[in-house]
C-alpha cells in the first residue's frame, strides 16, 4: 500500500489522504488526526468544490450515525453480520438514536423525546424507511470517500459512533474557530455589536457539543476499553481545532502553551507564536484602547464573551465527568494523566485578560 501512495497519490489528494490515515499505525504515524481520517473528511470541505461546511458536515455526520445504528439493529445474533452482545439494548439505543437525530434535525421538542422509543418498537422497513429519508452527502465522485472516513481499530461495535462523535467535535470547533475569526473582524472594524453574533453562534456550538456528551454516555465502559487499547497514541490532546479556537478566543498563559496541550499540536503552536497571531482579546483591548466607541455599545459583546466563557467550563466539565465514568484512574490515550489532567484543565479561561461578566 505505501508503493500504491507513492505511485498514485501524487495527483490524487483524496487517495493521497485517505493512504495518510489507513497506513498510520504501519507507518508509525498513529495520531488523532489520522484515526479520525480528518485529512480526508478536510478535502471533503474544501470549498473549491462546492463543499459542505463544517455545520453542514457535522450534521451528515451524526446522520450517518443514526444509519450504521439502524442498519446494525436490523441483524439478529442468529443471523450473518454484525456481532450482537456488543451492540446497545433497545433502551440504550433509544437513548442513543433521540439524541443523535437532535443533531441531525435540530428537533428540540417533546415529540423528538417521543421519536427513538416509536422506532424501537417500528417494524424493520420503518427504521429503514428513516435511514433512507436521512441527510447523505451529495452523489458526486468526491463525496463517495465520506464512506471510508471510519477507520477503526477494533471490531467493538461502539467504536464507530465513538470515531463519528468525535469527528463532529472536531467540525464543531472548526465552526467555532471560523466564528472566532469573525468577531475579530468585527472588532477590528471598530464595532463590537458586529461581534456578538459569531461569538454566541460559538455559544450555541458548545450547546450542540453538551448533546454530543449525551451520545457518548451511552457506551458502556467496557465498551471503551475494549477498543481504547488499540488506540494509544491517538487522543483528543492532540485535536488542532480545539487548541486554535482557544488560541483565538486568547493567547494562552506561558504554562499553558508550554504544556502538553499545545507541544503536541505544534503546527497551532507556531501560528499562536507568530507575531501577526490576533486574537478576540487583543482585538477587544485595542478597540476600548482607542476609545471612541460609547461603553453603552460595548455591554452586549461584554455579555456574549462571559456565555462563551461559561459555555465553555460547562463543556468541560461535562467531559471530565464523562472521561471519569469511562476511564476511571486509568491514563489518557494521548500519554496523559486522564482525568486528573481534565481536572487541572477546568482552570484554564478562554478570556483571562478581559474583566467581562
Amino acid at each position: 500500500m505505501s508503493d500504491i501512495g507513492r505511485r498514485h497519490g501524487t495527483n490524487r489528494p483524496l487517495l493521497s489522504a485517505f493512504l495518510d490515515c489507513a497506513l498510520d499505525k504501519h507507518e508509525g504515524r498513529f495520531q488523532n488526526r489520522t484515526y479520525l481520517a480528518l485529512p480526508v473528511l478536510e478535502l471533503l470541505m474544501d470549498d473549491r468544490h462546492a463543499a459542505p461546511s463544517a455545520d453542514r458536515m457535522s450534521t451528515l455526520l451524526m446522520a450517518d450515525v443514526v444509519r450504521f445504528e439502524i442498519e446494525a439493529a436490523a441483524w439478529s445474533p442468529e443471523r450473518p453480520g454484525p456481532d450482537g452482545p456488543d451492540r446497545p439494548d433497545g433502551p440504550t439505543l433509544s437513548t442513543r438514536l433521540r439524541h443523535a437525530l437532535r443533531l441531525v434535525t435540530g428537533l428540540d421538542r417533546p415529540e423528538a423525546d417521543d421519536l427513538p422509543s416509536r422506532l424501537a418498537h417500528a417494524p424493520r422497513s420503518r427504521l429503514e424507511g428513516l435511514a433512507d429519508r436521512l441527510p447523505r452527502p451529495p452523489a458526486t465522485d468526491r463525496a463517495r470517500w465520506f464512506d471510508v472516513t471510519v477507520q477503526p481499530v477494533s471490531v467493538v461495535h461502539d467504536e464507530y459512533f465513538f470515531i463519528r462523535v468525535l469527528q463532529t467535535h472536531e467540525m464543531h470547533f472548526t465552526a467555532i474557530a471560523a466564528a472566532m475569526k469573525k468577531a475579530i473582524g468585527a472588532l477590528r472594524a471598530g464595532n463590537p455589536e458586529g461581534a456578538v453574533e459569531p461569538v454566541d453562534h460559538a455559544v450555541a456550538m458548545f450547546e450542540r457539543a453538551a448533546t454530543l456528551f449525551r451520545v457518548v454516555a451511552t457506551m458502556r465502559a467496557e465498551q471503551f476499553s475494549a477498543f481504547r487499547q488499540h488506540t494509544q497514541g491517538a487522543s483528543a490532546i492532540q485535536s488542532e481545532q480545539y487548541k486554535r479556537f482557544e488560541s483565538l478566543c486568547g493567547v494562552p498563559p506561558v504554562p499553558r502553551l508550554e504544556s502538553s496541550a499545545f507541544t503536541s499540536v505544534p503546527a497551532v503552536r507556531a501560528e499562536v507564536q507568530d507575531p501577526g497571531h490576533d486574537t478576540v482579546t487583543r482585538a477587544y483591548l485595542d478597540l476600548r484602547n482607542e476609545g471612541g466607541v460609547d461603553r453603552a455599545r460595548w455591554n452586549r459583546l461584554d455579555m456574549a464573551i462571559g456565555r462563551l466563557e461559561r459555555g465553555h467550563q460547562r463543556w468541560k466539565s461535562a467531559h471530565r465527568g464523562l472521561a471519569a465514568r469511562m476511564l476511571g484512574d486509568a491514563h489518557g490515550s494521548g500519554y496523559t494523566d486522564g482525568v486528573p489532567y481534565l481536572t487541572e484543565c477546568l482552570g484554564n479561561r478562554l478570556f483571562w485578560q478581559l474583566d467581562t461578566p
